[in-house]
């Protein structure tokens, strides 16, 4: 059903202050994106358009590599397997729509409507026909069941009141990976960094790097109210790297999920990941964290892609798969033969993709980067 409620605003001399949302692809209108019944942590809103693309949103306009993965993924009906071995152009098109606004369902070019900022985009996957024969019948069985999103209204700052939860409610939400009553907490109070701080040293692998990308958007959502308490944070995060005494599980990655969620404010560490790459316990890490940095602002990365190329050749191969991943995300063309000659490469590592650990070859890795 079309919503109605809101209609295209003019500006001085006539000029459009907002626009249709439309598909890029064909030109039609699209409804709202929908929240899919799964409830997975971090996930985002989908929609589908009637020739067959498909769309996540990402609110804060920051996390657009997880946008185009959950897009490319949902547009495969859910199969990892199958959207991770897909290549672009060849196998699907892709597209982004900034500024988008969910309340209105409406393009907002100037990026502000009504006194309110309207950060958010749409990533758009399309799959070339054959492909997307197999799958869209899955994609529209789920969109069916999906639930309109719910529009969250913003509490004047003089009505915030601080949320009671304990550490181990947040350490279940996190480990259920339900993202959205935690960012909830974020925006009224800081003391969540501490519960989620002390869950990225856990000895769970998958529960520390989902605590690691909570805390990366947490601390986007407080940044915008306090980004002192952010920086604050990431401090401790660097500190505990530097003292051999600490244990530094985690600390990494969540400078890293910090670094891509807010880059325009603290892309100033990233000089500071750099130092620890040769430490053979923390190399795989902080080539993962880059690679995070990479998926949104590439050109932060200070280095030339060139740097990375001897880390293809490191005995490990979580360092191997990395390495190839992040000079894929660089779209570094001047390293093609090298990927080229690790394309073979049967050493496997787990890689962390919105929530999951999934099993891939360094080959495979290398393959998606060429």
């Amino acid at each position: 059903m079309k919503d109605n409620r809101y209609s295209i605003e003019k500006g001085p001399f006539g000029r459009d202050v907002t626009e249709k949302a439309k598909c890029p692809f064909c030109g039609l209108a699209i409804e709202r994106p929908s929240e899919l019944e799964t409830h997975r942590l971090g996930e985002m809103p989908v929609g589908s358009c009637s020739c067959g693309s498909v769309y996540a949103y990402d609110v804060s306009g920051h996390n657009l590599g997880s946008a185009f993965s959950e897009a490319l993924v949902f547009s495969c009906n859910m199969d990892w397997d199958l959207a991770w071995n897909l290549l672009p152009d060849e196998d699907y098109l892709e597209s982004l729509v900034k500024n988008y606004d969910s309340e209105t369902n409406l393009i907002v070019p100037d990026g502000f409507l009504n006194g309110r900022k309207i950060p958010g985009a749409l990533y758009f996957i399309r799959l070339h026909d054959d492909m997307r024969e197999a799958t869209e019948e899955g994609v529209r069985k789920k969109l069916e069941r999906a639930r309109p999103v719910k529009q969250l209204a913003e509490k004047p700052v003089g009505e915030m009141v601080k949320c009671s939860i304990t550490k181990h409610e947040v350490a279940q939400l996190v480990n259920e990976y339900r993202l959205e009553p935690l960012l909830e907490i974020a925006a009224i109070d800081n003391r969540i960094i501490r519960d989620l701080q002390r869950l990225i040293y856990t000895g769970d692998e998958l529960l520390r790097l989902r605590a690691a990308e909570t805390l990366g958007r947490a601390a986007e959502v407080i940044s915008r109210r306090d980004s002192g308490a952010v920086a604050k944070l990431l401090h401790r995060l660097f500190t505990a790297l530097e003292d051999t005494a600490s244990s530094s599980w985690g600390a990494v990655d969540a400078a890293g999920e910090i670094i891509a969620a807010v880059p325009s404010i603290f892309s100033g560490y990233i000089p500071e990941l750099y130092k620890f790459l040769g430490d053979e316990s923390l190399k795989p890490r902080v080539l993962r964290a880059l690679g995070r940095v990479a998926e949104t602002r590439p050109e932060l990365l200070p280095k030339r892609p060139t740097y990375f190329v001897p880390f293809l050749q490191d005995n490990n191969p979580e360092t191997r798969g990395y390495a190839a991943m992040l000079l894929g995300l660089l779209n570094a063309r001047e390293t093609r033969g090298d990927l080229e000659k690790i394309r073979e490469d049967s050493g496997e590592l787990q890689i962390y993709v919105t929530g999951q650990l999934v099993r891939k070859t360094v080959g495979e890795i290398a393959a998606e980067a060429l």
